[in-house]
């Protein structure tokens, strides 16, 4: 006997239903960007959960956002709060269950989420660990990033900034490197301005590494830095010395015709 069509439709919809019922969203936010990849971090390894993204409202404030089954999100976010409440920089925590499709279309996470789910791979960077330096102020940032470069053999590949004066340098290595390296920035910072928050990363997820300007930077091309100043000084040495002299204009002589 063949299936009547009006049967078989209500028989499609239920089944969509319950896989809509079963998703939920679920934020934490913190006021460091190093506690809140730390955060990221932990509620991706505790439960089995997809990072959508961040959002960053300046002072600041910055919020990781994450989706899955009702009670994986549960579990993560209960992780995150717990790692946020560490570092002592735990702002607010938001489980949303059955959220409507159009509070993803609205929220810029929808796009990250289909990103996220159509590449996944192996990451090349995944023996490796991610390291994070806050400063309130861009010159200890800087100082620090410069001291961390040349205290371990590990990798400059970004900064981040949320407002209220905090950026964070990212660096990426070895573990004994990073943390040899931060050890030396944290130094330099206090020296500088003021040190906010550090946290290290060992082997961070592929979800967590593309959202981190760390893997980009690692895949493009060296760059070529122009010849060096003795050489270019040659260079200009070499070149003739042209001196131009404007020419004198003859005074005209005026005649007076009355």
């Amino acid at each position: 006997m063949s299936p009547n069509p009006d049967n078989y439709h209500e028989e499609v919809v239920p089944h969509r239903a319950v896989d809509y019922r079963d998703m939920a969203l679920g934020l934490v936010s913190t006021y460091s960007f190093p506690a809140l990849i730390g955060t990221a971090d932990m509620m991706l390894k505790s439960a089995a959960v997809h990072l959508v993204g961040y959002e960053k409202i300046g002072s600041g404030h910055c919020t990781v956002v994450v989706r899955g089954g009702i009670s994986d999100v549960r579990l993560a976010v209960h992780s995150g709060v717990e790692v946020a409440e560490q570092f002592g920089q735990l702002g607010a925590h938001l489980i949303i269950p059955r959220p409507y499709p159009n509070l993803d279309a609205v929220l810029p996470i929808g796009s990250r989420l289909a990103q996220v789910l159509g590449e996944r791979g192996y990451s090349r960077m995944s023996n490796q660990a991610v390291g994070l330096l806050e400063t309130r102020g861009f010159p200890a940032m800087v100082g620090a990033a410069d001291a961390m470069v040349k205290a371990a053999d590990i990798k400059f590949v970004g900064y981040e900034t949320i407002g209220a004066g905090l950026c964070t340098a990212l660096i990426r290595g070895k573990v004994s490197d990073v943390a040899m390296a931060v050890d030396a920035g944290m130094y330099e910072a206090e020296r500088i301005g003021e040190l906010h928050a550090v946290m290290i990363i060992p082997r961070p997820l592929d979800e967590l590494e593309q959202s981190l300007p760390v893997a980009q930077a690692f895949l493009e091309q060296p760059l070529n830095l122009p010849l060096s100043l003795k050489e270019k000084t040659r260079e200009l040495v070499q070149l003739p010395l042209t001196l131009e002299v404007p020419a004198v204009r003859q005074p005209q002589e005026v005649v007076y015709d009355p």
